[in-house]
Formats: C-alpha cells, sequence, structure tokens
C-alpha cells in the first residue's frame, strides 16, 4: 500500500517539498486555506502598484499536479488515530484527513504581543488579501484627503502612515510608500505631497537589526533623507481606530497603521501538544522530525531544532523543504533516517532588503553591499527565485510597465 502523505501548508518549505518529492512514492494531499504559493519577499511591492498582485501568486494545483488539494485549516491533530481535523474555508464544515507521514509547514502569523486592538485596527503584511487591503486604504486616503470638504486637521491624519516594526517587511513596505509618495502622488496629488508622511516605529534601538550595523546606518540615512520620521525605543502599547499608543504616552494619529513586528505561532501549532521553544516554534531534530514522534515533520516558520534556533527565512524553509523531500525520497519509514541521509544543516546566503530610490542592501557572507548596483543584484536575486516561468515574466513585465508608464492608481 503507498503510504498516504499529508503536507499542511502551501508556503517555502512546502512547496520547495512538494516540487522535489518523487511522485509515485507516496499518495499526496496537501491541506491550507490559500490554494496558492505566495512569493512574500515581493509583497511590499504590491501594496502601492510597482508589482501586481497575481505576479507572485502561483495556484498549488501547478505547483504540484500529482497532489491532491483540499482548501480548509488544520484545527486538530488526532495521534492516535493519525487523523488531522480540517475545517473547510467555505462553510466552516469539519472532516478528517488521515495520514501515515504528516508534514507540518503551516507558517507562522503575525505577532501582537498580546497588544490591545492590534488585530482591530491595524494591517497585517502576510497575504495578497493584506496587501490588497493596504492599498485600498492608501487609494481611499488619498482620494478622501482631496474631497474639498475635508478639514486640514483631518487630511493631516488621513496621509499619515505608520508602520510599526523596523525589520525588513517593515522597511521595505515603508520604501515602497515613500517611492510611491515621490512619483505617484508628486504627479496625480501635487497639492497633498506636501503633506504626506511616513512614521516607522520600532521598539528597539535601530532598523534592521539582523542586519551589518553599517548596513543599517545607511538605510536609516537614506530614510531621514526622504523626511521618514523614526520613533525608536519607545513600544507600541495600545492601537485605536486611527491612533498608535506609545510607552512614553505619545499618541501619532493616522489614516493608515501597518503592523510588521515578526511572526508569532499559529492556533493550530498552539494547540498542537508537541515541545515548543519561547516563541511557540515546534521543536524538531536535525532529521525534520517533531521531537518524540516518527512519523511527523515540521519545517518553515512554525518550526526549529532543539538544540538551536533556526532563522525564520524563506531560504531555509526552501532547504528544509528540499532537504526532506530527499529523505522522503530514499526511506521506506522515517525511523530509517538516520541510515540513509546527513542531518539537515541549513546555509545562510545572506540578506537582502530594498530601501527606497532603486537602492537596496545586501548583506552576504562574503560581502556589504549597499547602493544601486546592490539594487539590481536585489532584482534579479529575486527574479531567479520566482518559482515558475510566468511568474518570473510577469514580475519582468511589472518592473518594466511600473517604470515607464507608472504605477496603477485605479481603485477596485
Amino acid at each position: 500500500m503507498i503510504p498516504r502523505l499529508v503536507v499542511l501548508g502551501t508556503g517555502f518549505g512546502a512547496v520547495s517539498l512538494l516540487r522535489n518529492l518523487s511522485p509515485n512514492r507516496y499518495t499526496v494531499t496537501v491541506v491550507s486555506p490559500r490554494n496558492h504559493f505566495l512569493f512574500s519577499p515581493l509583497l511590499p511591492s504590491t501594496t502601492v502598484g510597482t508589482i501586481e498582485f497575481l505576479s507572485i501568486a502561483e495556484p498549488i494545483r501547478l505547483a504540484a499536479k500529482y497532489a491532491t488539494f483540499v482548501q480548509a485549516e488544520a484545527v486538530g491533530l488526532d495521534l492516535s488515530r493519525k487523523v488531522i481535523c480540517c475545517r473547510s474555508v467555505f462553510d466552516r464544515e469539519e472532516f478528517p484527513v488521515e495520514y501515515d507521514i504528516l508534514v507540518i509547514a503551516v507558517g507562522a502569523e503575525s505577532n501582537t504581543f498580546g497588544i490591545e486592538g492590534v488585530r482591530e485596527h491595524a494591517f497585517f503584511l502576510k497575504e495578497l488579501s493584506d496587501a490588497f487591503a493596504i492599498r485600498r486604504k492608501m487609494l481611499d486616503n488619498f482620494e478622501a484627503a482631496s474631497l474639498p470638504s475635508v478639514s486640514p486637521l483631518e487630511r493631516k491624519k488621513l496621509l499619515h502612515f505608520v508602520v510599526v516594526g523596523g525589520g525588513p517587511t517593515g522597511v521595505e513596505y515603508a520604501a515602497e510608500l515613500a517611492d510611491f509618495f515621490d512619483d505617484e502622488v508628486k504627479a496625480y496629488f501635487p497639492h497633498l505631497v506636501s503633506e504626506a508622511r511616513i512614521t516607522l516605529v520600532e521598539a528597539g534601538k535601530q532598523i534592521l537589526s539582523t542586519f551589518d550595523e553599517r548596513l543599517s546606518r545607511y538605510a536609516t540615512a537614506l530614510f531621514q533623507r526622504r523626511r521618514i520620521t523614526f520613533i525608536m525605543n519607545r513600544p507600541v502599547t495600545k492601537v485605536e481606530a486611527g491612533k498608535v499608543h506609545l510607552s512614553n504616552g505619545e499618541v501619532l494619529e493616522a489614516g493608515l497603521i501597518v503592523w510588521s513586528t515578526g511572526n508569532g505561532a499559529n492556533a493550530f501549532v498552539k494547540s498542537l501538544p508537541f515541545q515548543k521553544d519561547r516563541s511557540g516554534r515546534l521543536l524538531t531534530d536535525h532529521y525534520l522530525r517533531v521531537l518524540d514522534t516518527v512519523d511527523i515533520f515540521a519545517l518553515g516558520d512554525c518550526a526549529t531544532f532543539y538544540d538551536y534556533t533556526q532563522p525564520a527565512t524563506a531560504q531555509v524553509a526552501m532547504q528544509a523543504g528540499k532537504y526532506l523531500a530527499r529523505l522522503l525520497n530514499k526511506v521506506s519509514s522515517p525511523s530509517d533516517a538516520e541510515k540513509v541521509i546527513a542531518p539537515f544543516t541549513p546555509k545562510s546566503f545572506g540578506m537582502l532588503a530594498y530601501i527606497g530610490k532603486d537602492e537596496a542592501l545586501a548583506d552576504l557572507p562574503f560581502l556589504k553591499w549597499s547602493g544601486f548596483l546592490t539594487w539590481i543584484f536585489w532584482r534579479a536575486a529575486y527574479l531567479t527565485k520566482l518559482v515558475s516561468l510566468k511568474n518570473k515574466v510577469q514580475v519582468l513585465f511589472d518592473w518594466i510597465r511600473s517604470r515607464l508608464f507608472g504605477r496603477d492608481l485605479t481603485r477596485f
């Protein structure tokens, strides 16, 4: 009997696994509330129209034609019966999915740190739907601010964009937004460009804290020249509709609040009876098996080694997916992993970040690089990492289109 392999998730780790797995060895079922793979490093570019939404999405049925796809979310796990309880995203009905081998690659959700009002009043940047909502709200704010009936005080609030979190996603979103101000707002809303403001709030002492300090300083200096306001060492204590409360008592009034402060475990991972680290990630051995199990693997943002923390990055997830595919292609039982393959050792190839005005940062093992040439390298690197030829062509076309004709301001 062919073993039943169930993969939870359609992110970098899951898709890397599916693309490298021998399709005849297993009956594969993929379960995810999202029916596509999303190239999330380019998600900030979609919020302002530099890239269109569907250019960075690939239907999961194309990525793994041999697999059965079930659009549902995993909500429970019965270890004794080897059954995952799933809930349809359409009618919310629950149903079981049986497995012989389970791969948990469900990613993570935005970490709110339990701060009041974040989920209700801030926008996240994890999914295509998030980017769509941000783009729509941004355009609405500029159109509303153009109305003659709007007071100067309300206009000031509408055109204040607050980004919470100075990591790569928050910085890249702020950079894309500043580019939008310089290009589209200056061209189509010239009477508003002087009033449009960006404030970046970071609880720590610097932005891009995982990058080389010199690169972080370079990005900070560029942002300051572009009139992006920094608020450092002031954690957010509360978020209300159009208001961000800081630890020193200051209140920022904003027309749009984007929350980008890292990852936290989602509800399914929290519910699992396995060992986890302080951030809620599942602990695995170096063969990606969840501790105290034989037939359950975990990879990507929802998992890490038991003895040291793996970076929660796309490149590590892709390496883990490819490694697990090699392992599963070789073994007849997951318990035999040690006999057929060496332990997984993730490699770091460095980090990239776009910082606006055709400049980027590259923190590579052999080079610390910034500026225009780095931006060319950033674009080339991401273009090669897109999963399909269709995506590569679409993104390249979007870059050319937005450069020649500007970003699309259509509100839909």
